[in-house]
């Protein structure tokens, strides 16, 4: 009779992540839906190829009574409810094209850019953070001063900034994202100093006070060394609160990719919505934001996973 008792907590946690997870897609989805019928101009119109088509009033009626955009807008989400629910994305109004393939095949190029951008992201603020708090009190101060500055930097003035720095002066990157490592260069750093900027200010004062905590020196007094000391330990105390916001911080990226891809002419999610977006194709939209969703639902329950894996206290309870 044990065993079962033991499983109960899991069980109820699985549960609640689920019904979590329903509940973050459904409100997605809502607000996706609503947010794009509020924008300015006529969904039938923009069906149509925009104000520019000049459509005439048959044409129009027909396409609304197509797309079901003649019913109340009530029924309009009801409706992309249930299409949802049965995994349907529907179809494009501007492209013709099923949203789920269009969707996911974009899909990989974001997520390896943003995916990179988290992992460089993660080095510069460990490297910073070390840095900072072994080289006194003025490494300490500029440190401190350049995650500030980094995660103050706005995607769009720094993806200009690079391309000036290392395509326009320096001549050694390509200014758009071009097929290889080479292109991806500038569009990962774009999305990773900022959040290096963030993530170090988080892992910083933490790993100060790992480094004068008694677990530490009694690492020390059993006469481990400093540097395995500190990566060992102080480090691994300190980037708990960091990994935690990790799948935060992929949800970030992601939808810093729409600015980044569009600036680099990069295909991916981001310029897919950015698209849509302007020619008011609802399922487009909804299609994205709905991926967008579900890989950052995955993304946190990964950072639940290695927070457990990082710090034991939470294994135990």
């Amino acid at each position: 009779m044990a065993e079962p008792v033991r499983r109960t907590p899991a069980l109820r946690r699985l549960a609640a992540r689920l019904a979590g997870a329903v509940f973050v897609l459904w409100a997605v989805a809502t607000l996706t839906f609503f947010a794009v019928r509020l924008i300015p101009g006529d969904p039938a119109e923009a069906i149509l190829g925009g104000p520019g088509s000049q459509a005439s009033a048959e044409a129009l009626a027909s396409v609304r009574a197509e797309y079901g955009l003649d019913q109340p807008i009530l029924m309009q989400y009801l409706a992309q409810l249930g299409r949802l629910a049965g995994g349907d994305l529907g179809r494009s109004y501007a492209l013709k094209l099923d949203v789920g393939p269009l969707v996911l095949s974009q899909l990989g190029g974001t997520l390896v850019l943003a995916g990179l951008a988290l992992a460089l992201a993660w080095i510069i603020a460990l490297g910073l953070a070390t840095w900072s708090t072994r080289g006194g009190r003025i490494a300490a101060r500029v440190g401190s001063g350049l995650e500030i500055v980094a995660a103050s930097l706005p995607h769009f003035w720094l993806a200009t900034a690079l391309i000036v720095l290392f395509s326009i002066w320096l001549g050694v990157l390509p200014p758009i994202s071009t097929p290889g490592p080479a292109g991806l260069v500038l569009p990962v750093l774009t999305l990773a100093l900022p959040l290096a900027g963030f993530l170090g200010q988080i892992i910083r004062e933490p790993l100060l006070t790992a480094l004068e905590s008694p677990f530490v020196l009694s690492a020390l007094a059993r006469g481990e060394s400093a540097r395995g000391v500190r990566w060992n330990h102080a480090i691994r105390h300190a980037a708990i609160p960091a990994i935690s916001l990790s799948g935060w911080a992929f949800g970030s990226l992601i939808s810093g990719a729409v600015v980044v891809e569009t600036v680099f002419a990069r295909p991916g999610l981001g310029r897919t919505l950015l698209n849509a977006v302007t020619v008011r194709d609802v399922p487009v939209v909804i299609g994205v934001v709905m991926v967008v969703a579900v890989a950052y639902i995955l993304m946190t329950l990964l950072t639940d996973v290695a927070t457990r894996i990082a710090d034991p206290r939470v294994r135990a309870r």
